[in-house]
């Protein structure tokens, strides 16, 4: 919340919201020169915010593109409310949040990544690391993955499903069909 304050009153310094509610309007009308205004005005509080929260240059310059397409997208559905920077900033939050979940669906895909996905606790011991890295190796790519995204890394179902962009129904029961053919494995 205070990033968000300190951010937004550098906006309010220089533009009023009411400018920058106008300019929205602007661009919900396709008008180019209002979004360019508008991210001339804005941009580096944006890219100060994803580079906060993703703490890699390259991402936070992905998600500012991003931030300005979803503004010139979504342009018509703002409303205002008095808070124009507030609307962008949850933008480029949702971005961030997709992009860092992208980022662990990588690393959990990857053999390296699943297998050091892998909790580092004393209660596994060498041997029990390694039959619970065959018995990942038993599943396929796209169940090692729905897997690890729910009983790893903590996903909810639905939100794998958002992910894989699969039917919810299908990640039930290919979770389900995993953990029975891991079972029988270790059996």
């Amino acid at each position: 919340m205070m990033i968000l304050f300190a951010l937004t009153s550098d906006i309010k310094q220089s533009t009023d919201y009411a400018d920058l509610d106008s300019l929205l309007y602007g661009i919900s009308n396709g008008d180019k020169k209002c979004l360019e205004q508008l991210y001339q005005v804005t941009h580096t509080s944006v890219y100060s915010f994803a580079l906060s929260v993703l703490k890699n240059h390259h991402d936070a310059e992905d998600v500012l593109h991003d931030c300005y397409v979803a503004v010139w997208n979504g342009a018509e559905s703002y409303v205002s409310r008095g808070k124009p920077m507030a609307w962008i900033i949850t933008i480029a939050k949702n971005l961030c949040l997709q992009r860092m979940r992208e980022r662990k669906k990588a690393e959990c895909t990857s053999q390296e990544g699943w297998e050091l996905a892998i909790p580092d606790t004393d209660m596994l011991t060498m041997e029990d690391r390694s039959i619970l890295v065959t018995c990942m190796e038993q599943l396929s790519d796209e169940e090692r993955q729905i897997v690890m995204l729910h009983a790893v890394v903590g996903f909810k179902h639905r939100e794998i499903a958002r992910i894989m962009e699969l039917p919810l129904s299908t990640v039930l029961s290919k979770y389900a069909r995993a953990l029975k053919r891991l079972k029988q494995y270790l059996q």
